[in-house]
């Protein structure tokens, strides 16, 4: 019998009325009794780790969620992480990062509706992030609405359906329906060693564009942050007449702050050196996003920037895919 550690962050899925509505309110056990489905053999250990609605996560409690799997990794066959689905993403993201090696499925998961409701889909959910924690298998991992995705590609797309969920530039890795897990691929299995790496720096902004952008934000950005990433237009255009960024850019690179160039688009990615507004800002020392989703590129860079403030460097680590978050390569100049 698999040994499985359930670990409850808060989130949807632990929601109860509560005087200003839903607030995180059931603990890990409570979950686990609203859960009933006697066809899995598993024996499974819970835990609270934190009862808080994911808009209020921070840098800082992915530190702690890791800390916990690394802590009791030994002990257990799979982990279960009940969270929150508005920055699930974004934490699935993170612990991709921050654990490495492992030999052992880490599997994050939520609901739209609470599992103490009539109608809901957190038992579903449940039922199958429990199935997966099982599988021989290594990484970080989204299950949802039946849809099994590599945790740096997940990003949430609706608000309110089931279907929250897509894998974005990645095809699922499994999907599952009535405890069947049925495999499109599965991600190759290493040798290395777990280690736990939680080094963040969080002091990084994304600012999105849209025709108007003052350049002189640029001037508040630098004071405060040491990484910024601009979600710019289709395959990564920055423009240059009128409000002209790119001068502003150029001194955010030479006081030593990190410029990432993605794009608003949310499939394919971008490639700077397809047209002259892309090439014009390529000419500086910027990152390029390849087609990694923005919740893989914000935990990336904050775990970047943990290690190093060297461009370059960061530049390095940024560009090197890891734990399936970048499939593209670049076409650059001679």
């Amino acid at each position: 019998m698999k040994k499985l550690l359930l670990l409850a962050t808060g989130g949807t899925i632990a929601s109860i009325e509560g005087e200003e509505g839903l607030v995180p309110g059931l603990s890990a056990k409570d979950l686990l009794d609203y859960f009933n489905d006697t066809s899995l053999s598993v024996d499974v250990t819970y835990q609270i780790l934190m009862n808080r609605d994911s808009t209020n996560m921070q840098p800082e409690h992915w530190v702690e969620i890791a800390e916990a799997v690394h802590q009791n990794y030994d002990q257990y066959d799979g982990f279960v992480i009940t969270h929150g689905t508005d920055t699930l993403s974004f934490t699935s993201a993170a612990l991709s990062y921050m654990l490495q090696g492992l030999q052992k499925p880490v599997v994050v998961t939520g609901s739209q509706v609470p599992i103490s409701f009539k109608h809901t889909d957190a038992k579903k959910n449940l039922s199958d992030a429990l199935l997966f924690a099982c599988e021989n298998i290594g990484g970080v991992f989204v299950v949802f609405d039946g849809r099994v995705m590599m945790g740096t590609r997940a990003v949430k797309m609706r608000t309110k359906s089931y279907d929250a969920f897509e894998s974005i530039n990645l095809p699922y890795v499994a999907m599952i329906k009535e405890n069947r897990i049925t495999y499109y691929w599965q991600p190759e299995r290493n040798e290395l060693k777990l280690t736990l790496d939680t080094s963040l720096c969080p002091d990084v902004f994304v600012l999105k564009l849209h025709p108007g952008t003052n350049p002189e934000i640029f001037d508040f950005l630098k004071k405060l942050y040491k990484g910024v990433i601009i979600e710019s237009y289709g395959n990564g255009g920055v423009p240059f007449e009128q409000r002209n960024l790119l001068p502003k850019i150029k001194e955010l690179i030479d006081e030593g702050v990190v410029v990432l160039i993605s794009t608003q688009c949310l499939e394919e990615g971008g490639d700077l050196y397809l047209y002259e507004v892309g090439r014009k800002v390529a000419q500086y020392d910027v990152i390029l996003s390849g087609d990694m989703n923005k919740e893989a590129i914000v935990a990336k860079l904050m775990w970047a920037l943990g290690k190093t403030t060297n461009i370059i460097e960061v530049k390095q680590i940024i560009e090197t895919p890891l734990a399936w978050d970048l499939s593209i390569t670049w076409d650059t100049e001679d």
